[in-house]
């Protein structure tokens, strides 16, 4: 039989800047009770570690916005999705203007991870447990409504359990199977805290298993995120046809590493109904003519695919290659 068992403790204090993490929860814990044991994981949401690191600023979350974005993914209305310098895509950049003070907001921590870290090290201190740490947000999901809990930090756990290589009861290989473990324990932690009970910490008991042995950390919740030219969706629909046109090579990232000839070529034969040919070293180029009415329409496809628009010496065709 398997069995998780999550405890949220109520009868957390306001934490402020300077305040020690593990002495407020330890305060909320009966440790010979075994309140807290080797193998369990503790969850904490990240704004209490902000508040504890000295993350609240006076303002509004549009005031605090352009300090906290790498980049706008897209707009909706009132709603900016953006990646944050922590490469997370996360609604306000994880900016959050609920419990705290009137015209104040709660940026999140500058390092998740060390926020992690520093919190196991000083339980590891205070109690002698071997824990592993989860620092936590709220985020929407593509294709579904509503929120849930997500790892934005994490120390002594593994964030994520490779499957790829196994076999399932029936002989099939799994290929990409990769729970991310970190963030189901932070969405099912949340179930037991609550948004408004004021119960900032969770404790996890039933997976000791992804816990690491003392000193040893792990990769952390940064292992989570998916790198920025690997993303399929570094943009809203309306956003990536803009950043096209615009063709801008601070833009080019988002829309990943450079699509094969042939899916180019496709693409321009079936939007356009123009037909390039293939030369080069190994075919990597194509060449077309291109009536004057569609440059600028080739030249977004291009960049959308990764490819560079180029010159030749006959003046009415065009060479396309992939970006350097």
């Amino acid at each position: 039989m398997s069995r998780i068992e999550i405890t949220a403790p109520a009868g957390a204090p306001e934490v402020r800047a300077g305040d020690d993490l593990a002495d407020v929860l330890v305060g909320l814990l009966d440790l010979e009770r075994g309140d807290l044991v080797d193998g369990d994981v503790v969850v904490i949401t990240s704004k209490v570690v902000s508040k504890a690191e000295g993350r609240v600023r006076p303002g509004t979350r549009e005031d605090a916005l352009p300090g906290e974005t790498a980049r706008v993914v897209a707009r909706r209305g009132p709603t900016t999705i953006v990646r944050n310098h922590l490469g997370l895509t996360i609604a306000a950049a994880g900016i959050d203007g609920s419990n705290v003070v009137a015209g104040h907001v709660v940026l999140l921590p500058l390092d998740p991870d060390a926020s992690a870290r520093t919190l196991r090290a000083r339980l590891r201190e205070r109690t002698g447990r071997n824990v592993a740490v989860i620092v936590t947000d709220t985020a929407g999901r593509a294709w579904r409504e509503g929120q849930t809990d997500i790892a934005i930090g994490a120390a002594g756990l593994v964030v994520a359990e490779e499957y790829a290589g196994r076999t399932d009861p029936w002989g099939n290989e799994l290929a990409v199977t990769l729970p991310a473990v970190a963030d189901e324990i932070a969405g099912a932690a949340e179930l037991a805290q609550g948004k408004l009970a004021g119960r900032p910490f969770a404790v996890v008991r039933g997976r000791a298993d992804l816990v690491l042995a003392p000193g040893v950390d792990g990769a952390g919740a940064a292992a989570l995120v998916r790198a920025e030219r690997a993303d399929l969706f570094g943009y809203g629909a309306r956003e990536a046809v803009v950043r096209a046109l615009r063709g801008e090579p601070a833009d080019r990232a988002p829309f990943g590493a450079p699509a094969p000839a042939e899916e180019l070529f496709a693409t321009i034969r079936d939007t356009l109904g123009l037909l390039a040919s293939r030369s080069g070293r190994d075919g990597e180029e194509l060449l077309l003519t291109v009536p004057r009415g569609l440059v600028r329409a080739v030249a977004a496809l291009a960049f959308a695919h990764g490819w560079d628009v180029g010159p030749t010496d006959a003046p009415s065709e065009t060479r396309l290659r992939p970006a350097p």
